[in-house]
């Protein structure tokens, strides 16, 4: 049934203006529509990422959307370090730190927040 549907990662946000200049201005995200009713969307490869404005921005302690960007993760991450986006470090099992990146085997992972403290993450597969 939903198996061959794209699935929307759906964002929550107090501020939205401060969230267009996070998505559009850092992320690079490609603006496809905004509401009067608070809604943002963005096209982000063929998905499309919806941002909105809620009271219960920010209070998820998890990852919120994840971008696989393959072979590309290295130049990604400094792109975006360039645009002044800081990474998390966590303390994860099986992993190291190597800069911002978390490593395991051939995994590279890195986390970052948006201004709401949402958990962002891109990885090299």
């Amino acid at each position: 049934m939903l198996a061959n549907r794209n699935a929307m990662p759906t964002i929550a946000v107090k501020d939205l203006a401060a969230a267009r200049k996070f998505y559009e201005g850092k992320l690079a995200l490609t603006p496809l529509q905004s509401t009067e009713e608070g809604v943002l969307t963005y096209q982000s490869g063929t998905a499309t990422i919806v941002v909105y404005v809620s009271q219960f921005a920010g209070t998820n302690q998890a990852t919120s959307c994840t971008w696989s960007v393959g072979d590309e993760f290295d130049s990604i991450m400094n792109a975006l370090k360039a645009r002044g986006l800081v990474f998390e470090h966590y303390d994860l099992p099986g992993m190291t730190l190597q800069g911002d990146a978390h490593v395991a085997g051939d995994f590279k992972g890195a986390w970052f927040k948006d201004p709401d403290g949402n958990i962002l993450h891109i990885l090299n597969r």
